[in-house]
């Protein structure tokens, strides 16, 4: 297949590139720079000048493709409902140019508030409570036939390059000489290596995305506590407790998730797409080293 591939260059998205050639599929990827033309070029893939604002460039880009994997996300929070509602108008312009056809999408999602208090199955409806509405988009757009199903990521996607959550909360006990968490600690994070999760967008698209929701999990929850022990014994720096009143001062704008309890299951993914995880998990990858160096 020839595969439009969004965010292209990013973490999860080159691992998704990579993945896809190794395994024969062409792969049409979004770059918005000469830099990330040249990144895509070097990895093999075909180079679609764009942006996530370009609807245009986005139509077109699926309309060449026999499937499209949109990964991209502007992470710049101090515009996030802009982003958010950007997101939205990306996917409702990738669906419209695929739709009359057979040809399917899949989108990235999240956990969030998805299931507060319990596991989270692939059974749960689309998450709740943030801006961010990339299944809602997907929903929106296969409700007109077109296939289209979201891969919840993990909270932490982990792997060598990684720049999300887990890297933020070693960068603050580096600045405050403190690994901290929240409460008890005993609040979850689903994990997944990006490897992982790239065989998995891969397996899915393959099979035509109908069982989707997809949960990208290994790890069905790490408590916060087992995180900041490992950050404070790599760091040398004591591990503590803050309240939830303290939270916001400490971890500022990740304060939200560093209290959140958002553990999940894949067992339905793991049964429709055959896939087994077999990177390491989160814990024992943050012990390789390579978060700290």
């Amino acid at each position: 297949m020839r595969i439009f591939v969004t965010g292209a260059t990013g973490f999860v998205g080159s691992a998704i590139v990579h993945e896809l050639i190794a395994s024969g599929h062409q792969v049409l990827g979004l770059a918005r720079s000469e830099a990330g033309a040249s990144a895509l070029a070097a990895m093999g893939a075909e180079i679609h000048l764009g942006a996530l604002d370009d609807l245009k460039s986005l139509r077109d880009g699926a309309r060449q493709s026999d499937a499209v994997i949109h990964t991209a996300f502007n992470h710049d929070f101090s515009r996030y409902l802009e982003n958010c509602a950007e997101d939205r108008r990306a996917i409702e312009a990738m669906g419209a140019a695929l739709e009359g056809s057979k040809r399917p999408m899949l989108v990235t999602s999240g956990f969030g508030s998805l299931a507060p208090g319990r596991i989270a199955t692939e059974a749960d409806g689309a998450p709740t409570g943030f801006p961010r509405a990339s299944e809602a988009a997907a929903a929106a757009v296969a409700a007109r036939g077109i296939r289209a199903a979201a891969v919840r990521l993990a909270a932490s996607t982990h792997g060598a390059g990684d720049h999300g959550f887990v890297p933020r909360l070693i960068a603050i006990a580096r600045d405050t000489g403190v690994a901290a968490y929240v409460g008890d600690g005993q609040n979850r994070w689903p994990g997944v290596h990006r490897l992982d999760a790239a065989r998995l967008y891969r397996l899915a698209i393959e099979q035509g995305v109908e069982n989707g929701p997809y949960h990208a999990v290994a790890d069905e929850g790490v408590p916060l506590k087992a995180i900041a022990e490992l950050i404070g014994r790599r760091l040398g720096v004591p591990v503590v407790s803050v309240s939830h009143e303290e939270a916001p001062a400490h971890f500022g704008w990740i304060a939200r998730f560093a209290a959140m309890d958002m553990p999940a299951s894949s067992a339905r993914t793991r049964s429709a797409l055959r896939w087994q995880p077999e990177r390491p998990g989160l814990i024992a990858d943050l012990d390789q080293g390579h978060y700290f160096a």
